[in-house]
């Protein structure tokens, strides 16, 4: 199927076209909408001009370097949230491990094995509207020690925050705080009611105003439009989020969405090249849900990423890291073991 904007003047239809938006991204240059468009919306024959133009913009910035990150969900379910794709929410019956915070001594180990792993980022990952303060006494604890002990660049994800907690993670050596936009503005309602679009945005800005790096990302497959998809885009651009992760909904059964389909790898492939062109200097890490959407096209995703988690997810598996390794050796990358 045609890009339904083919025909307009200044609308990409043809190979040189992907390499004047590529060199547009590499000049910091905002693409307009239907730019955007266009990209999500190319004829499938389309997308290898596509990455090819756009790997010269992930190489400018990253060069053929990959970010491996690894996720310890630090805790599980117990969660009072109502969002629509988590298996850890109130809404869900899925039935997975629910636990409090973990000890330190298990934090730690989860930090040795993402040594182990060749990540170079240390995701601690909790559920939650937000963190208590006994919480975060936790969290800071075992941070300290990971500082003090490991090359491990630390990103906490532990919902909304107070403006002393966010102070003291920092304070405490958390390099980035993750909290994901997860779809567009207008979206927002049909997938979480018990928190709103503007206050993960104020969440991102707190932030980084106590000075740690901010990760926020999507989630895409839950109903959103092509349009929101650019939108959410330019949303992170906007934020100036330094860690994009892109996730692809893993419909899990006892979820809301459970009955969403997956999205296409090639749809995939378009949507990580609009990332990587309208926040090209930006990590983009392809993310959840690579697994059952990319499927076999997975290594094609790295010629717009730059970034994967390695191993498990929160709730849902992972593909062997041996199997990513070789993913990486095999189109010629290599990982870059320390993130500091």
């Amino acid at each position: 199927m045609k890009a339904n904007v083919s025909g307009i003047p200044g609308i990409p239809e043809t190979a040189a076209d992907w390499q004047a938006l590529a060199q547009k991204a590499l000049n910091e240059e905002r693409l307009s909408v239907e730019e955007g468009l266009a990209v999500l919306e190319a004829d499938d024959d389309e997308v290898l001009p596509l990455l090819q133009a756009v790997f010269r913009v992930r190489k400018h910035f990253y060069g053929k370097k990959v970010k491996l990150n690894m996720i310890i969900n630090a805790k599980s379910g117990l969660c009072p949230e109502d969002c629509g794709y988590c298996a850890q929410s109130i809404v869900s019956s899925a039935p997975i491990a629910k636990y409090p915070l973990l000890e330190k001594a298990t934090l730690l180990a989860g930090a040795r094995e993402a040594m182990a792993r060749q990540a170079g980022t240390y995701c601690i990952v909790a559920s939650g509207k937000g963190p208590t303060d006994k919480e975060l006494d936790q969290v800071v604890e075992a941070v300290k020690e990971i500082r003090a002990t490991m090359p491990l660049k630390i990103c906490a994800c532990l919902g909304l925050l107070k403006d002393d907690q966010a102070e003291r993670l920092a304070e405490a050596g958390v390099h980035r705080y993750n909290h994901n936009l997860n779809t567009s503005r207008a979206n927002y309602p049909s997938i979480t009611n018990t928190h709103t679009y503007d206050q993960r945005v104020e969440s991102v800005e707190k932030v980084k105003h106590y000075g740690l790096s901010p990760c926020s990302g999507v989630i895409i497959g839950m109903g959103e439009t092509n349009r929101e998809i650019v939108e959410m885009a330019y949303a992170l651009r906007e934020l100036d989020a330094d860690s994009i992760p892109v996730n692809f909904l893993n419909a899990i059964p006892g979820t809301p969405l459970e009955k969403a389909g997956r999205t296409p790898a090639l749809k995939a492939l378009k949507v990580l090249a609009l990332f990587r062109l309208i926040c090209p200097s930006k990590e983009i890490r392809v993310a959840g849900g690579r697994e059952v959407n990319l499927r076999t096209l997975q290594p094609l995703g790295l010629y717009a990423a730059n970034s994967l988690f390695v191993g498990d997810y929160l709730t849902t598996k992972g593909q062997e890291a041996a199997a990513d390794y070789q993913m990486i050796e095999d189109l010629g990358f290599e990982i870059e073991v320390c993130a500091l």
